[in-house]
């Protein structure tokens, strides 16, 4: 049976006049949950969102099934690409620092934690850096990613050559030692599979291929960096759906586990000049619907700030949702489904907070 999440970008009530008592208006969406994710070292701008799932081997530590951990790109003086920490959002509604990093190995005070943040179901976080010196691209270097164990200890970095700027990702992981990560790299306007193997200590990299290279991809003085970023895969299909933000549209990677070369962007399945204002992050819905987020710089449009768009997978419009009345608030999202109730979780950079909807999958 196919299940469907609904996403709608309002309610409707009315009153029927002061002379007559109005019965109480109940809303059909619940009214999501907003919860700062600033830890308590002042880190600012959240950036990637991640659910820890259900079959999560957690051996003692912190992290539990259903929560939700987001990175943070700035530091407290919301300097970009300088952020350090990881938060943890608890399914009882707990938090706390998950991470915290230590000063970057290239002399920058931070990290600069990406929308590339991703849960391995053996135990382990990893998550994207893309640090800046003094908060400007021009001080920035390639970055790499952190292989985190489940008590936020840092193990390694993964950092060559194809990562530059990893700027999202997102993983087929199938509980097994072997893992395929996929890696949007703003920097350099490509996406790369790395095929990681995972021990009871760690993570390598045993392949690196780029799959798809030509997006457009730009420094950005409000937004850091404008590139390919929001990535979703689709293993039934082995087709690899990519947010290209100055392209301003949705690309499908075709063979994206088997390809040993570059497909260049794959196929536009959606572009909207209506709807879409610079393509950022993206996450499937359960009905297999897209996602995406609106960076608001590329086709700007102040009647529709900081708003996610929901899509068929062959680039039929749905419906819209805005996370904040100004401009430049959405950035990472996620959903989960358990037990037919999908948790479905936006960042708002503006107010530097988490949304979270509770919403019950029809069938």
């Amino acid at each position: 049976m196919n299940k469907i999440l609904l996403i709608t970008a309002g309610v409707v009530g009315f009153s029927i006049g002061a002379l007559n008592a109005a019965p109480p208006v109940i809303p059909f969406l619940p009214s999501p949950q907003n919860i700062s994710t600033v830890p308590p070292n002042g880190d600012q701008n959240p950036y990637g969102v991640a659910f820890v799932p259900e079959d999560f081997k957690g051996n003692g530590g912190p992290l539990q099934p259903g929560d939700i951990l987001v990175s943070n790109f700035n530091n407290s003086d919301n300097k970009q690409g300088t952020g350090t920490t990881i938060v943890r959002i608890g399914a009882d509604g707990s938090f706390s620092t998950f991470f915290a990093g230590p000063p970057h190995p290239t002399g920058s005070s931070g990290f600069g934690l990406s929308t590339a943040l991703a849960v391995l179901r053996k135990g382990f976080v990893i998550v994207g850096n893309v640090p800046s010196m003094d908060g400007t691209i021009a001080t920035s270097s390639p970055g790499s990613l952190l292989v985190i164990d489940n008590k936020g200890n840092l193990l390694s970095m993964i950092s060559d050559a194809t990562i530059n700027g990893p700027w999202d990702m997102t993983v087929d992981d199938r509980g097994g030692n072997n893992v395929t990560a996929f890696v949007s790299n703003a920097f350099a306007g490509t996406v790369v599979r790395l095929n990681l193997h995972l021990t009871a200590t760690g993570v390598t990299v045993r392949r690196k291929t780029v799959i798809a290279s030509g997006y457009q991809h730009q420094g950005d003085a409000v937004t850091f960096v404008d590139g390919p970023t929001g990535l979703v895969y689709d293993a039934d299909h082995d087709t690899l759906f990519v947010a290209s933000t100055v392209d301003n549209a949705v690309y499908a990677v075709q063979n994206a586990e088997k390809a040993k070369r570059s497909n260049g962007t794959g196929n536009i399945i959606y572009s909207d000049a209506v709807h879409l204002h610079g393509a950022l992050g993206m996450a499937m819905a359960p009905n297999g619907h897209l996602l995406v987020t609106n960076n608001d710089v590329i086709n700007s449009d102040p009647t529709q700030p900081s708003e996610i768009v929901e899509f068929t997978a062959t680039g039929k419009f749905v419906t819209q949702l805005s996370v904040d009345p100004a401009q430049g608030g959405s950035f990472g999202l996620a959903v989960n489904v358990k037990d037919d109730i999908a948790t479905f979780a936006a960042v708002d950079d503006n107010t530097a907070s988490l949304l979270i909807w509770t919403l019950p999958v029809q069938e």
